[in-house]
């Protein structure tokens, strides 16, 4: 299409198209409006990992969970058995008597009178022990001093204690309690060097019976025997 010596006519048509055209698409595809944001970087090939960086700063707590120490077995006799029936009549004599509170006092009196002995505190041991046990007691302890000895005495762990035997006598009342317990005991001379025991932990066996009088208002319980089983 084309006239001799005339004005390019196609030439007009031709660029008026392309005009068209440019416009339409820049309609259709938009224009970048500076709200786009900025494209970010691909990340590179290979596994995600999610974790916070390790040299990333913050509170760091470091904590370590304590073990709870166990707590001693204190199996009650079964009240249908001739030891239940002991303590049934024990009760009916003193009617505030609970046997799981007297195990409980009872280990707990086990400690003292192990930690005064081996230290040679008369005193707590007069209040604890019967006449008898005292004068026992007291005669070993003048005996370490004598030789200038001394003792050490450690309870680690009472692991049982338990009910064995149950005499009532009018209104005398016996409890044999066996402890088995992890102690660490030691003897040394009057140079520090050790001639009994050692340094280590053992288990220890040992059945103490417990003495009351049930008519009297003194609720104290006293160690009225004691040997290792």
């Amino acid at each position: 299409m084309n006239f001799s010596g005339g004005f390019p006519v196609d030439l007009v048509l031709f660029g008026l198209i392309a005009a068209f055209l440019v416009l339409r698409l820049r309609s259709i595809l938009g224009r970048r409006t500076g709200f786009e944001g900025r494209a970010r970087p691909a990340a590179p090939a290979g596994p995600r990992n999610n974790a916070a960086p390790r040299d990333a700063k913050g509170p760091v707590i470091d904590g370590r969970a304590e073990p709870v120490a166990p707590r001693p077995v204190r199996p009650l006799p079964d009240l249908n058995s001739p030891l239940g029936e002991q303590l049934r009549r024990l009760r009916g004599v003193d009617t505030g008597f609970d046997a799981a509170r007297f195990l409980e006092a009872a280990e707990n009196t086990f400690r003292t009178i192990v930690t005064a002995f081996a230290a040679g505190d008369r005193v707590t041991l007069r209040s604890l022990l019967t006449d008898e046990t005292y004068r026992a007691f007291e005669m070993a302890i003048a005996g370490r001093e004598t030789s200038g000895e001394t003792q050490r005495t450690e309870i680690k762990e009472i692991t049982t204690a338990t009910i064995v035997a149950v005499e009532l006598t009018g209104t005398v009342a016996d409890i044999t309690l066996r402890f088995v317990s992890d102690q660490v005991n030691m003897t040394s001379n009057k140079d520090g060097q050790p001639i009994a025991g050692a340094d280590a932990l053992t288990e220890i066996t040992d059945l103490w019976t417990f003495e009351r009088e049930l008519s009297m208002r003194d609720q104290t319980w006293r160690l009225a025997a004691a040997r290792s089983a």
